[in-house]
């Protein structure tokens, strides 16, 4: 995911694509410990993308406060 594509989102977008990636990738983890993942580069690819977004949430909400 680009972070263009996440500074665009409104926090509430952010909390719930954080969310789907946590989702998708508790479900990753589950397959490599079962022995059904193929692509373990998946794993790293969806830490990179819930901390991408996070960062973008801690960033969003600095905006805010420094707004009031």
């Amino acid at each position: 995911m680009k972070a263009d594509k996440l500074r665009e989102m409104t926090l509430d977008e952010l909390e719930h694509q954080t969310r789907e990636l946590k989702r998708k990738l508790f479900n990753l983890r589950f397959q490599r410990a079962t022995g059904q993942l193929a692509n373990t580069a998946e794993l790293k690819k969806g830490r990179r993308d819930v901390a991408r977004v996070l960062t973008m949430s801690v960033e969003k909400t600095r905006e805010r406060e420094e707004a009031r």
